[in-house]
């Protein structure tokens, strides 16, 4: 092993002080450039099909993700999924209205959306309650005067908020309403496709 016999303290000093500067340099850049971008959001899985969609596998493979139901939606309720651009719902955000005639249904050219027979027959998922956060046994009732299928009931003797199983289409608007008018969302939509184990 050769050394550099010339190379002494001034210039391992010199080469000391000019690696500092571009260091420096460089936290500035960073400091003054664009700032870096904020993580994504977690992904969320809480996304509900819009109403006549068939189980999730069969659904993915109808869905030619067109938009046409999207397009279709009055309220604007449902949305192209950002990470692979099906069709979904976050019924905390903008739930399912239960238009009379369904017309996201009817602008599925694919029959990945099926028509039924009525609102009541809609199958896009299952409320459920955490006792826990829920502030109906000091009266809040909003969810319940909200509930277009009447799903929800209060227990006089319990205090507490049931769902009617068989009455309960998921269409999320118990979901948005807590979240409008209590701290915590004590009311949540599982998703048909959660509630069949895909």
């Amino acid at each position: 092993m050769t050394t550099n016999s010339s190379y002494g303290r001034r210039d391992f000093l010199k080469d000391s002080v000019i690696s500092t500067v571009k260091a420096a340099r460089e936290l500035v850049k960073q400091a003054e450039g664009v700032p870096a971008e904020p993580p994504p959001p977690p992904m969320r899985m809480d996304w509900l099909r819009p109403p006549g969609a068939v189980e999730e596998s069969l659904f993915l493979e109808r869905c030619t993700k067109c938009n046409d139901c999207v397009t279709a939606c009055p309220p604007g309720a449902i949305a192209a999924y950002h990470r692979d651009g099906t069709p979904v719902l976050f019924a905390d955000q903008s739930p399912c209205l239960l238009c009379e005639d369904l017309p996201c249904i009817t602008a599925c050219g694919t029959e990945a959306l099926l028509p039924v027979e009525g609102i009541n027959h809609v199958r896009m998922g299952i409320a459920t309650v955490s006792h826990r956060l829920c502030t109906a046994g000091q009266g809040c009732h909003a969810c319940v005067s909200k509930c277009p299928t009447d799903a929800l009931a209060m227990d006089v003797a319990s205090l507490h908020l049931s769902v009617v199983k068989e009455a309960c289409v998921g269409c999320g608007m118990c979901e948005m309403v807590c979240k409008t008018v209590n701290d915590h969302v004590a009311i949540r939509v599982v998703p048909a496709r959660q509630l069949a184990g895909c």
